[in-house]
């Protein structure tokens, strides 16, 4: 069993996902992006490690790791070079896996959802009436429900002491995902969890 952390963001959802809830089976074309490229970074228990060799399938770079999930190679937008590893070697990558469902066509992680998590980030401006927001590095929080929302809510807070205008939104959820035939670092722990409870 294979238990991995998936970012499903608040946009995908609303423009063209569909609401899952726990225990549904799901089928998601997963992207691993640079942790600090998705809301400022500091995604350190939701990372994922990966290693496998790379293809090109449909047009994008993707892994299908070795223990069988198949994950497309995020680009760095801003770098000035594509660093992604050349189809036919191979790679060992950490990063945070995301569900992706606009632009090119590859195979998809099909799975159980195991929980579901509301991502809750703080934004604020770059500068003081600026109206430009970025996420706040290290104010987010999670809320465990039941079933993931189509729409996301959005709460003004007060300005930061420096005038900057803030407010929380809830961005996405975090998935807990099984997917048979796979391992990775969560099944592991999560394996002994359960055997703990007894179930």
């Amino acid at each position: 069993m294979g238990l991995w952390h998936v970012y499903y963001e608040d946009w995908q959802m609303e423009c063209c996902g569909t609401p899952f809830s726990v225990g549904d089976e799901v089928s998601w074309p997963l992207l691993l992006l640079a942790p600090d490229t998705v809301l400022g970074g500091g995604w350190r228990d939701q990372l994922t490690k990966i290693a496998g060799p790379v293809e090109h399938v449909g047009g994008v770079r993707m892994v299908r790791e070795e223990t069988g999930l198949p994950v497309a190679l995020g680009a760095d937008p801003d770098a000035e070079e594509d660093r992604r590893p050349e189809p036919g070697g191979g790679t060992r990558a950490v990063g945070l896996l995301c569900v992706e469902r606009h632009g090119a066509n590859w195979p998809e992680a099909r799975g159980r959802v195991r929980a579901v998590q509301v991502l809750t980030q703080t934004w604020a401006e770059t500068a003081p009436g600026s109206r430009s927001y970025e996420p706040v590095r290290g104010e987010r929080g999670l809320r465990t429900v039941d079933r993931c929302p189509k729409r996301f809510a959005e709460t003004e807070t007060e300005p930061s002491a420096d005038g900057r205008g803030r407010y929380s939104r809830e961005s996405g959820v975090v998935v807990t995902l099984n997917v048979p035939g796979t391992d990775s670092r969560l099944s592991p722990p999560a394996g002994r969890a359960r055997r703990r409870r007894g179930s």
